[in-house]
């Protein structure tokens, strides 16, 4: 069999879960790229008000829907536990604002496929950020010292939504925290599963639109009391 059917039959095992608040502007654009892969494009709705379920529902795969909105966190939790129970080997997470690039998606999966490591995370400052704003990269810049302080890995990027976990990495994730901090918490889980995971060049373009979405200081203040308030709960 050759790498072309192999890596073609590999992306009918994958499904890439992409949370979605709002994002009906360019949902369409993001999951017809997508279905290009032949990946199983796994669209949750978290409580949307405009047109997204709607979109979603004619565009992707498969698509659920949050009654309210419960935050990012919740709804990855969603993808991929439904993601699993319909026998998914590998999954993929990929944001809805359009700041991700498909192609980057088979560079997240190959070190999987060749039995590397257990999951690949995106790295912007590996790669490349284009149009990101000085006060987003040192926010950025400092939730990555944050991260490896709160909990010894050594990462990047610590909140990049373009992950790759193989199934039996995914089914140790168990997100808890609803809102941004799960970015955070997902590290950690990863860190005491102990699961190998490898850092990837990817490339992230910012437009004004999900700069809007992104991490502003005041958001990034949110999200680390938010998970420091979830480590003294437990």
């Amino acid at each position: 069999m050759n790498e072309t059917v192999l890596s073609s039959e590999l992306m009918q095992q994958t499904f890439i879960v992409v949370p979605a608040y709002n994002e009906n502007d360019c949902l369409e654009r993001v999951i017809r790229e997508l279905r290009l892969t032949r990946a199983n494009v796994v669209v949750v709705d978290d409580g949307s008000t405009d047109e997204t379920y709607d979109t979603a529902r004619r565009e992707a795969t498969f698509v659920l829907r949050h009654v309210v909105n419960r935050g990012q966190g919740a709804a990855l939790q969603t993808g991929i536990e439904f993601s699993l129970s319909q026998g998914a080997r590998f999954i993929v997470t990929f944001d809805a604002d359009g700041q991700h690039q498909v192609e980057d998606v088979p560079r997240l999966l190959q070190p999987i496929y060749r039995g590397e490591c257990d999951v690949c995370l995106g790295s912007r400052f590996l790669g490349e950020s284009i149009g990101m704003p000085w006060v987003r990269k040192m926010t950025l810049r400092l939730g990555v010292v944050f991260t490896r302080i709160s909990s010894g890995v050594k990462l990047t990027d610590a909140h990049n939504g373009l992950r790759a976990f193989s199934q039996q990495a995914a089914r140790q994730i168990c997100i808890t925290l609803d809102g941004m901090a799960h970015a955070s918490e997902l590290i950690d889980i990863i860190s005491h599963a102990g699961l190998i995971y490898q850092e990837v060049p990817v490339s992230i373009r910012y437009t004004k639109r999900s700069l809007t979405k992104g991490q502003s200081p005041w958001n990034a203040f949110r999200i680390v009391f938010d998970y420091l308030l979830s480590r003294t709960s437990k």
